[in-house]
């Protein structure tokens, strides 16, 4: 009797001397635990410092420098404060200028992307060449967006351009044109270049979306006795609403940023007639010899851009809530 209890004793004390098992949320992670949870790091590492570097800091320069006095030479004189503001917006022909850019955004992708639909509705069918025919419409893409403007330009010539040639030839024109001497037949033919260099992307961009609408897709509608017209409008469009996306938004970007399709061809003349926002910069900045004025107006139409990249989704996403 005497033996069970002190054995009984000896195991209750056992017990007591047992440490409590740690509560579930008390451990505190190791080293190498902490270590593991930044190891992503390693991988986004890179691409953030490239983004940091090349978009981020760009900017905050940008903007830097909008708000400084900084001479013709290109000397730092202090800070200017909002006065690089006050001058361009006292501008005569900055209301022109913005007015002009928004036309000649909202134009030139408007136009590009229905060109695109039907240029990749044809190239995603079958037919011989069809191979041959998407390698051709790389070229202008491909092409110095430069070399492409001057072609332009040549052809637009009214002594020996093809353009003047071609129309006097089926008797449309009497005599030469100089087509580019009136500001707004120049910006009629400029965006028409502009089109012709963004279509090659956006076809592809559209053409890349068709190829992933699913081929029994179109054979259901067609057993439901849809006609082309309706499967195009019910079926085509509201699946290539992710590309048409993509597209319009990078088209929005390059052609609000387009420098040499303008430059090339009319350099913003007669005067600031057919300038946009990205080639008046370039005049202030290099005519004028206004370094701060100019980044101002980068300021400006970084923000433009923003803005319409901004109300484009908005309107996007409401279509789709309301579909």
């Amino acid at each position: 009797m005497a033996v069970q209890n002190v054995t009984a004793h000896t195991v209750g004390a056992e017990k007591d001397r047992t440490p409590a098992a740690p509560e579930r949320g008390s451990r505190r992670p190791g080293p190498a635990r902490r270590l593991r949870a930044l190891e992503p790091l390693l991988w986004l590492g890179p691409a953030l410092v490239l983004i940091l570097a090349v978009v981020v800091w760009p900017v905050v320069e940008m903007v830097r420098t909008s708000l400084m006095d900084i001479s013709s030479t290109g000397l730092t004189q202090g800070f200017a404060g909002g006065a690089n503001y006050t001058e361009l917006f006292a501008e005569p022909d900055l209301p022109g200028v913005v007015v002009r850019t928004l036309i000649w955004v909202v134009g030139v992708v408007t136009v590009t992307i229905t060109v695109s639909l039907g240029l990749a509705q044809l190239l995603n069918a079958r037919f011989p060449g069809r191979r041959l025919v998407r390698w051709a419409l790389i070229v202008p893409w491909a092409a110095s967006v430069l070399m492409t403007a001057l072609t332009w330009r040549w052809m637009l010539n009214n002594v020996y351009g093809v353009v003047n040639r071609v129309l006097m030839d089926v008797g449309i024109l009497d005599k030469p044109v100089n087509w580019l001497a009136d500001p707004v037949q120049a910006f009629v033919w400029m965006m028409a270049a502009a089109v012709f260099v963004s279509l090659p992307f956006t076809a592809f961009v559209i053409l890349s979306g068709l190829g992933t609408i699913p081929a029994e897709v179109y054979e259901a509608a067609r057993l439901d006795g849809a006609g082309p017209f309706r499967t195009y409008l019910g079926i085509t469009l509201p699946l290539l609403r992710p590309s048409l996306l993509v597209a319009a938004i990078i088209n929005v970007i390059n052609v609000f940023n387009s420098f040499p399709v303008i430059w090339a061809m009319t350099r913003g003349g007669p005067g600031f007639s057919t300038d946009t926002t990205t080639t008046y910069m370039y005049k202030l900045a290099f005519d004028n010899q206004d370094v701060g004025e100019s980044a101002a107006m980068a300021v400006v139409n970084f923000a433009l851009i923003l803005l319409v990249v901004l109300v484009y989704l908005r309107v996007v996403r409401r279509r789709e809530e309301t579909g």
